[in-house]
């Protein structure tokens, strides 16, 4: 009896705690998951402070050291601990403010998006009748064309460039963040405890602050993380087809168009940038399946 009482108490103090405080509790008790945060947290602050990490500007030149490779290599020189390119520019230090630009911008491309998927969402979940009718079939037929394609199809609309493809790419993922806000918001619309506060007089601002948001913010939260990851793949292929950053911007995409040629010759000028991006896309899509993960263990409580 005492020991049933005993776990009876473990679970009304789960109950009791905040739904962010049950999510994170659940999350970090999942460490693949995080792992991955950390090196979200890592690739942030070197994204934000990659000016003041970074040993040397990042298109100093040095011309008494091209083409040289990684520090460890008996070739290789001290100063200079990832190598140098064909122009005698720190690799390191590339890669580094090249964080500021791949993964920085997809943060602000994934939360500019969030912000107009969840407005333009919430906006489709609560439209009914032929206004609801025309949204969807506008999101089914641009949910037909793949988030890169799209993006490349307004960049050849409005040009080349760093700028175009962050507007490009927020563009080409707002469908599929509309889409999803809706669903989510049309699934809470359909539960008793709104109903029950449509008929206590209730308006729809107070509807959706008092009752959708906080029962579908965690779900927006992962949305983000997929959307980031794709942001950050586009941004990326963009720079690697010449669409995206224009040399001799330091994004990772445009480091590997820039050095292709030397592959051969100087395979770590392409391989690191390879490896960031894909520590990168790891990291987002660990965080994003983690948050999922603990979302669904809070939900079973």
């Amino acid at each position: 009896m005492a020991k049933f009482n005993f776990i009876a108490s473990l679970n009304g103090e789960e109950l009791n705690k905040s739904p962010l405080r049950q999510l994170w509790r659940h999350f970090k008790s999942n460490h693949v998951a995080l792992v991955g945060l950390w090196l979200f947290i890592a690739l942030t602050i070197l994204a934000t402070l990659a000016p003041v990490l970074a040993p040397y500007g990042v298109n100093q030149q040095h011309s008494d050291a091209l083409l040289l490779p990684p520090s460890w290599d008996d070739a290789g020189d001290v100063r200079f601990i990832l190598g140098t390119d064909d122009l005698g520019r720190d690799v390191l230090s590339r890669l580094i403010n090249g964080t500021t630009y791949t993964f920085g911008l997809a943060i602000l491309t994934a939360l500019i998006t969030t912000l107009l998927g969840v407005i333009l969402g919430v906006f489709a979940g609560m439209s009914k009748g032929v206004r609801s009718s025309i949204l969807n079939h506008i999101l089914d037929v641009t949910l037909s064309i793949p988030s890169l394609l799209l993006a490349i199809i307004i960049i050849a609309l409005l040009g080349p460039g760093l700028l175009n493809t962050v507007w490009a790419i927020i563009l080409a993922l707002l469908p599929q963040y509309i889409h999803s806000v809706r669903n989510l918001v049309v699934q809470e619309l359909s539960k008793d405890y709104i109903v029950a506060q449509w008929l206590d007089g209730a308006n729809s601002w107070h509807v959706l602050s008092r009752g959708i948001f906080p029962n579908i913010y965690e779900h927006i939260v992962v949305i983000f993380t997929m959307s980031l990851s794709t942001a950050i793949l586009d941004i990326s292929a963009l720079g690697f087809l010449k669409l995206g950053a224009q040399p001799p911007t330091a994004e990772w995409g445009a480091i590997l168009a820039e050095n292709l040629g030397f592959i051969y010759l100087a395979p770590w000028t392409v391989a690191l940038p390879g490896i960031l991006l894909f520590f990168a896309v790891l990291a987002t899509n660990l965080v994003g399946d983690g948050l999922r993960t603990a979302l669904k263990k809070r939900k079973a409580i």
